[in-house]
């Protein structure tokens, strides 16, 4: 067990972000000063301003004691956003707890492709038929939900933990999103239901890798959602067999990619005979994230 530091006697702000921030690095965190800010501004309720001006004043007994269990927490890894209960995606603040994945950054560049793409396909009256696929925290099916209330939104887990906390993020959004449990597009095909929007960011890391991912993914982070088969492809290999069954005429596909997947996965999207065009979208880092495919229609 690591030794906590001595939160004894009562110190100031500053003092304790500096006591945080030096148990931190002794435990070999990445970034210890902005960690020990954000557990402290957390503790306190503040934002960055305020902090910054409070620096000499002292820190009440009961913040520091919540302190020193997020020290604790943190020296072992667990991820900022568990210990918190929330991450914010789009915007908007998503409950997050061991049980799903939490939402990156780079995810929501799958949801603003979803709906650049559906501006251009279709009108924007239309209440289109959408279907995530990996629910998750809900984070992609409640912010397109929350973005385009007039769509009808569906989404697809296999895991009962994570359609929970996704239920409990809808509530608290007021999104109107049909859950399903299932395996992939399963309960849509058994349906015989079709969709306009397909959207999924499914399991993409390769089963070796996910051993080598950095302690705090690994030990904490579900590996269901993690780890996408020998070669990461698994999930889209499956989904993109089914898009011929799923997909109505004019149709839209946009898939979140691990690196260097993008244009394997563009190439099993042609393969499935039914999407006539493929792009591909990277982040902010350059990696080539998201791909999208187009079904036109009939001609």
């Amino acid at each position: 067990m690591p030794i906590q530091p001595d939160w004894s006697n009562v110190v100031t702000i500053r003092e304790a972000l500096t006591r945080a921030s030096s148990f931190l690095r002794e435990q070999g965190v990445a970034d210890p000063p902005f960690d020990a800010e954000l557990m402290l501004r957390h503790v306190l309720g503040w934002d960055r301003t305020r902090l910054l001006i409070s620096m000499n004043e002292e820190l009440p007994l009961e913040a520091c004691q919540k302190l020193a269990v997020f020290c604790e927490r943190r020296g072992q890894r667990e991820p900022l956003q568990y210990m918190f209960g929330t991450q914010e995606f789009y915007g908007r603040p998503f409950l997050v707890r061991p049980g799903v994945l939490i939402p990156r950054p780079e995810t929501e560049i799958l949801v603003e492709q979803v709906l650049l793409h559906a501006a251009e396909l279709w009108q924007p009256d239309l209440s289109l038929q959408v279907a995530d696929i990996g629910t998750g925290s809900g984070a992609i099916c409640l912010t397109i939900a929350c973005e385009r209330p007039h769509w009808r939104v569906s989404t697809v887990d296999i895991s009962a933990d994570a359609t929970e906390i996704a239920r409990e993020n809808a509530n608290r959004l007021h999104a109107d999103v049909r859950f399903l449990q299932g395996d992939l597009v399963q309960p849509l095909l058994e349906a015989g239901e079709q969709v306009d929007i397909l959207v999924s960011n499914p399991p993409y890391i390769p089963s070796r890798d996910v051993d080598e991912l950095d302690d705090e993914v690994k030990a904490y982070e579900p590996r269901l959602a993690l780890d996408g088969g020998d070669d990461g492809l698994d999930c889209y290999r499956r989904l993109c067999a089914a898009l011929p069954q799923l997909l109505k005429e004019t149709a839209l596909v946009a898939f979140e990619v691990g690196i260097y997947q993008a244009a394997d996965v563009a190439e099993l999207m042609k393969a499935s005979g039914v999407i006539d065009r493929t792009e591909i979208v990277p982040d902010l880092a350059g990696i080539e994230r998201v791909v999208i495919g187009i079904r036109e229609g009939i001609k």
